[in-house]
């Protein structure tokens, strides 16, 4: 089937307004921001979508994939565009863009039962402004908050900077509407808690658009008192120190908003004004006066159990000024996009992992190590760090950062560079039994390690793909590893 083709077919079921064919729109539609510096120097390697489609309501949703199934064509599903780990990016000709641009309603704020109704094309930042006009939040703040959107987050598992207080995005989730290929609607209603079998919401959340497409999302809310936040800084010897400290913190009960650790190369790049050559710990408490209160005395206990490791505190108005510029609106993310034209580096490839709390300070080691010694091209990064900036009652999260000077040609750098270190993480985390990939989701480029990440329970994974998806029209190459697409992942 050829392009022409798919075009006549999507024109029985969208008018030509929420029909995209411009060259520009599909060119940044075949990849995210995983190739974003290939993206800029115009030599990705990917093809462009045959169209981005806009539907305005559940039907037409389902009918678009009722149609795809029907005939093989390639499915990717998108919202806010912010996806890091090439889950948007196309590796099929015949391929559709289902972008939810126009499900954008706020359906309804129930300030009584606690919960918000809103479209998958909605941004958070939207809701968020107006829960905070009534005093509420979602209690979800991504970087990429200004500019994401609900569908995109609760397909991509995310997690914001109040987690360790508020969780991750399928902790918020009450119920959600979702259209399958074979064009079925499923609605999961939205009730407190129910043992009505298995939870069949996580079918849906985090499936990165290889089972189904989201179009409606209820979240649940809390009240907003943002007059009572508290910001505790403190410089520290070493990163074990600071996840004792957290780990403390977290196991005598107290849920601070924000709880990170930074190492010294990492807090050079977020607080080279205060920073003093050491790591950093920091914390931000939040919610009424009574809960604010207890949780910075607990903090302010664990920092003296765990005095040896502390240098001296921090001035706590430079963590609060930090937190207020931390989110990127779309202008940041243009700004780069710009810069990445006529630059050679590239500042802030992550690789988010997860671990026990025993693990991690080991796994941090091994890896900074085994990068320092085997990657070929270490004389080219201009940084190599990490922090935890997600904790648990039985572990932490931990973000592996690097930035490097590019040497070598732009449709290269991602094989030169990026996989070689993201592979040496994701050897390490799975050899000491921790997650491959704390948040920003398996995407197309770790989907080669998605059997190791799950190991005997891959079966089920497999067993849903081949149940919902049989035809494979599902944002082909995400999250299930494909032989097809392998030349783009070395």
């Amino acid at each position: 089937m050829d392009k022409n083709t798919v075009l006549e077919l999507v024109a029985r079921i969208l008018p030509a307004s929420q029909i995209n064919t411009t060259a520009d729109d599909l060119y940044d539609a075949a990849a995210d921001r995983y190739k974003k510096y290939a993206k800029a120097r115009k030599v990705l390697d990917v093809p462009p979508p045959a169209a981005i489609v806009y539907p305005r309501t559940t039907e037409e949703v389902a009918r678009l994939l009722a149609m795809c199934n029907t005939h093989g064509i390639n499915v990717i599903p998108r919202s806010g565009k912010t996806a890091t780990e090439g889950g948007l990016e196309n590796w099929k000709e015949n391929t559709l863009v289902v972008d939810a641009r126009d499900l954008n309603r706020i359906i309804k704020i129930d300030e009584y039962n606690m919960q918000a109704t809103v479209e998958a094309g909605v941004t958070l930042q939207a809701l968020e402004n107006e829960l905070n006009q009534r005093g509420l939040t979602t209690g979800h703040s991504p970087q990429s908050k200004p500019v994401a959107k609900l569908g995109g987050l609760v397909a991509t598992r995310s997690i914001g900077q109040f987690s360790t207080l508020y969780g991750g995005i399928e902790d918020m989730v009450v119920g959600l509407e979702c259209v399958f290929p074979d064009g079925h609607v499923a609605r999961i209603k939205n009730v407190p808690r129910r043992a009505g079998g298995p939870d069949i919401r996580h079918i849906a959340i985090g499936n990165e658009g290889t089972l189904c497409y989201i179009t409606e999302v209820t979240v649940k809310l809390y009240r907003h008192f943002p007059a009572n936040n508290v910001f505790l800084g403190y410089l520290i010897k070493d990163v074990a120190s600071g996840i004792k400290v957290l780990r403390e913190v977290m196991v005598n009960g107290y849920r601070p908003s924000v709880a990170r650790v930074y190492s010294e190369e990492d807090a050079r790049q977020h607080f080279s004004h205060f920073y003093k050559g050491h790591c950093v710990l920091l914390f931000m408490a939040e919610g009424n006066q009574g809960i604010v209160q207890a949780t910075r005395a607990g903090i302010e206990a664990a920092v003296e159990r765990f005095k040896d490791g502390l240098v001296e505190p921090v001035d706590s108005g430079l963590i609060a000024a930090w937190f207020a510029r931390l989110n990127w609106s779309q202008k940041d993310i243009d700004d780069e996009f710009q810069g990445m034209i006529h630059n050679d580096s590239h500042a802030g490839f992550t690789t988010e992992v997860s671990a026990d709390w025993e693990t991690i300070p080991v796994l941090y080691e091994n890896v900074m190590k085994r990068v320092r010694a085997e990657f070929p091209r270490a004389h080219d990064l201009t940084m190599l760090g990490g922090h935890s900036s997600h904790s648990y009652i039985n572990g932490t999260n931990l973000y592996f950062v690097y930035n490097y000077a590019i040497n070598c040609a732009p449709e290269d750098e991602l094989r030169v560079y990026h996989h070689p270190i993201q592979r040496i993480i994701v050897e390490e985390t799975l050899k000491l039994g921790g997650s491959m990939c704390h948040h920003h989701g398996i995407g197309k480029y770790r989907s080669e390690w998605t059997r190791d990440e799950h190991g005997s329970a891959y079966y089920l994974l497999e067993k849903l793909k081949q149940a919902f998806d049989p035809n494979g029209i599902m944002n082909f190459g995400t999250i299930f590893y494909q032989a097809e697409g392998a030349r783009f992942l070395q």
